[in-house]
């Protein structure tokens, strides 16, 4: 049997750049969720307060969640323009001009005067400086989790794809924490620059994480795909050509591994402080044990999909939410902290672990020379309709209904869509030799 080819089997030394990779990934991701996160928590604790002030409590709420929302919809933008350059011209300069477009937005967040100095220009800059965020995010995920894959050793993707993964935990952690402290201070010092401190300190993250990024070399791939000069012209064009069908099963894969939380996270924590009586401290304190569970289970999603059949590790991972997302917002409705704490702890286990292995999964569908676009473009829609509009939609339902059964059936509904999605997706990917392909394009299918 004749030997496998070098270019195939990397050397020792490169095992080594794959984990140093992985560790860039995880690093970077972590100070961009980072950034993107405190977002979300601040939305649901005070910038309905400070920027739509003349609204009432639930529509400034609401209105908050929109403005949340509008980083979601640029975040596609994002995936077209950094997928394009990263696919032309290479994932580590794509990611370094990520990483400082977010930088900057969020330190400008931070400094951002309120209503009450600004009047309506203050929620129209900070609708603006959202967008921003957004772009960045669009453009930074896919990029990261190709550092991680594409520089994976064989058969091994989902394992590396989930160290960029588990930056959104990690950030969301360090999120939550930040609140967490400056929740301590009196109301009005809260609301006048204490929410600000996490903003502004994020400039320091980012001078971690530019750092450690400057430091990595190009992909081994990718490096493969500029010396021949083989790059797609127009990454966006042919993947709209060619995997139209791939792209539309990719984004409701995504649903359940990126809706849910923030369900959890963003929304339940408006609930919870709003409408059951929890502090802001107590249930940030929730938040925090449900996101230090998720960061210890997540990456056993990952190990899960290497080592048994993807389908039936995808049912394994997804199906028991059907039952715990429920049981989370009875647990929660009771008022009691460590019933709060028990449910949010179980509902996170199914959706975090379907995380690690989404990334992965996701990755291994598109050829190299479109997969930085096709990866973001795949994730980022599927952030902007199901991710994004999660919050608004589960509090306009409550809002609505008065009942959190309606939002309940809309949590259930984001697993049903993954579901079907991720399983079909799964069986249009073809395995020989345990080494797993690309679907085929269709113009190849149709003739």
């Amino acid at each position: 049997m004749a030997a496998q080819p070098a270019l195939d089997r990397p050397p020792a030394h490169d095992l080594r750049k794959a984990r140093r990779a992985g560790v860039t990934a995880f690093v970077g991701t972590t100070v961009e969720w980072f950034d993107f996160y405190i977002y979300g928590t601040a939305s649901a604790l005070v910038l309905g307060k400070v920027f739509f002030p003349e609204a009432s409590s639930a529509v400034g709420t609401l209105a908050a969640f929109g403005t949340f929302w509008v980083g979601f919809l640029a975040r596609p933008l994002g995936g077209i323009v950094f997928g394009h350059l990263g696919d032309r011209y290479g994932r580590k300069s794509a990611l370094i001009a990520t990483l400082s477009l977010m930088g900057v937005a969020t330190f400008c967040i931070g400094l951002l005067p309120g209503y009450a100095s600004w009047g309506v220009a203050a929620p129209v800059v900070l609708i603006l400086l959202r967008m921003v965020q957004g772009v960045a995010v669009g453009g930074e995920w896919g990029g990261a989790v190709l550092i991680a894959t594409e520089y994976a050793p064989p058969g091994k993707k989902l394992l590396y794809g989930a160290f960029a993964q588990q930056g959104s935990p990690v950030g969301n952690l360090l999120a939550t924490l930040a609140f967490l402290a400056i929740a301590q201070l009196p109301d009005a010092a809260f609301e006048s620059w204490g929410w600000r401190l996490p903003f502004l300190a994020s400039a320091l993250l980012v001078g971690v994480g530019m750092f450690i990024r400057l430091r990595l070399d190009e992909t081994p791939e990718m490096a493969r795909l500029l010396e021949s000069k083989k790059t797609s012209r127009v990454p966006l064009l042919q993947l709209l050509q060619q995997y139209p069908l791939v792209v539309a099963l990719g984004v409701c894969a995504g649903t359940a591994g990126v809706a849910i939380t923030y369900v959890k996270t963003t929304f339940a924590l408006s609930w919870a402080t709003t409408d059951l009586g929890f502090t802001r401290s107590s249930f940030l304190t929730v938040i925090t044990i449900a996101l230090v569970i998720q960061v210890v289970v997540q990456p056993f999603g990952a190990v899960l999909g290497e080592r048994l059949d993807l389908r039936r590790a995808v049912l394994i991972m997804l199906l028991p939410e059907l039952v715990l997302l429920p049981l989370m917002f009875v647990l929660i409705s009771t008022g009691s902290f460590w019933l709060a704490v028990l449910g949010m702890g179980l509902a996170t286990a199914p959706h975090a672990m379907y995380y690690a292995a989404m990334a992965g999964m996701l990755a291994r569908v598109y050829p190299v020379e479109i997969r930085y676009t096709g990866l973001s473009v795949t994730y980022q829609l599927c952030t902007t309709i199901f991710a994004g509009t999660a919050p608004f939609v589960a509090q306009y339902l409550l809002n609505a209904t008065g009942s959190i059964w309606s939002v309940v059936v809309l949590g259930l509904v984001y697993v049903g869509i993954t579901l079907a999605a991720v399983l079909a997706l799964i069986s249009r990917t073809v395995w020989r030799d345990g080494k797993e392909s690309v679907p085929t394009p269709v113009e190849e299918r149709v003739s």
